[in-house]
């Protein structure tokens, strides 16, 4: 993708310091376009956007090693920049109040169209959590949605990787500019979304994981989407941003309960209190989006530790709840070093996950 004139004049403009997404919106109107605005005087622009803004424009100008930073990122086909005057900028975000002047994509554009769903949670996920996400997206993927979230660890990062291994993909709207991957430990999933889906970003090239921008970014996850699906979230989790923000752009919000002991569960059980749709399979979306439901549930293949009757018993004692090995020992009736070496079992097969604190967690 080359920079063009046109393309170069909404560079420019976006480059100016201080100058913010609305301003740029009333010029536009005014004006036609970012060609005119850099043209304009300063009483034509003042007359529209105020003295400062005017001088803004009009004496700061562009940074000329920013601009050329980002003719440079040009060059790899795979990046590209999507502007209010474009076909493909997407229409559900002309709808929500703020929407971007023009968005940094890497990747494949054209999934911007497609039929989305957010998928987002706590970045401190369970091993279960990270399970169900990844399924859902999976499976809701398969059935023609396109996967959004945020990439951040735990939840967003297991939503990418399920969307990712259906066929319609994921896109990961992001806090940083798109040369920028935050956090580093997503580096490998940042190159399978740039290679396989896109990565999106309202922010300049060069921007660092600045607090801000993340709760601000979210409003263009939710936008996006037809929904919003929040899976495993605290009382205070970022997520709950997404989900509000979903709501009031008239958008549909789920979420999936989870037990009554768990802090994850309580953002997603006040969701729920507040008029969000519990959803306990990927079919509960589909139905409530109007959309085919798939039958994608397949049962669990043996594998060598459920093949011994002491192995079944632990699962079936362990539910679905964290536990310790000595509770589970007084439930199965079995020595702590029989459900230890049972547990490591189950756990190779990943039929249950470690966590903190010396608990145990089923995850099938």
């Amino acid at each position: 993708m080359a920079l063009d004139k046109d393309l170069e004049s909404w560079v420019r403009l976006s480059l100016i310091p201080g100058l913010g997404d609305g301003v740029v919106r009333r010029l536009l109107v005014a004006f036609g376009g970012p060609q005119q605005i850099l043209s304009a005087t300063s009483a034509e622009l003042a007359e529209f956007a105020g003295g400062g803004v005017a001088a803004a424009i009009r004496k700061s100008g562009t940074d000329e090693g920013r601009l050329a930073a980002v003719a440079d990122w040009l060059q790899d086909d795979a990046n590209h920049i999507v502007t209010l005057a474009d076909t493909t900028y997407p229409k559900s975000w002309l709808q929500i109040p703020d929407p971007p002047p023009l968005v940094y994509v890497k990747g494949r554009a054209e999934l911007l169209g497609h039929d989305a769903l957010a998928i987002v949670g706590s970045r401190n996920a369970t091993p279960q959590g990270v399970a169900n996400a990844e399924a859902f997206a999976k499976t809701l993927s398969d059935a023609g949605l396109t996967i959004i979230s945020g990439l951040a660890l735990g939840i967003d990062a297991a939503a990418h990787r399920g969307g990712l291994a259906g066929t319609a993909s994921s896109i990961a709207v992001v806090g940083t500019g798109l040369d920028v991957v935050y956090p580093a430990r997503n580096r490998d999933l940042a190159r399978q979304l740039a290679a396989q889906g896109a990565l999106v970003s309202e922010f300049q090239l060069g921007t660092p994981a600045h607090g801000a921008n993340f709760p601000r970014r979210n409003r263009l996850i939710s936008g996006l989407a037809r929904g919003c699906l929040v899976v495993e979230a605290a009382q205070q989790s970022g997520s709950l941003i997404t989900a509000r923000l979903a709501n009031e752009q008239g958008k549909e919000v789920f979420a999936v309960p989870g037990s009554i002991h768990s802090p994850l569960s309580k953002g997603c059980h006040r969701l729920i209190k507040q008029g969000a749709k519990l959803v306990e399979t990927a079919q509960d979306v589909l139905e409530e989006l109007g959309l085919p439901a798939r039958n994608s549930h397949h049962a669990p293949a043996p594998t060598t530790a459920t093949t011994d009757p002491r192995a079944q018993l632990l699962l079936d004692q362990l539910g679905f709840d964290p536990c310790d090995i000595d509770s589970l020992s007084a439930r199965c009736g079995l020595q702590n070093h029989v459900v230890a070496a049972l547990l490591t079992r189950l756990e190779i097969d990943g039929r249950v996950a470690a966590l903190p604190g010396g608990r145990f967690q089923r995850i099938d």
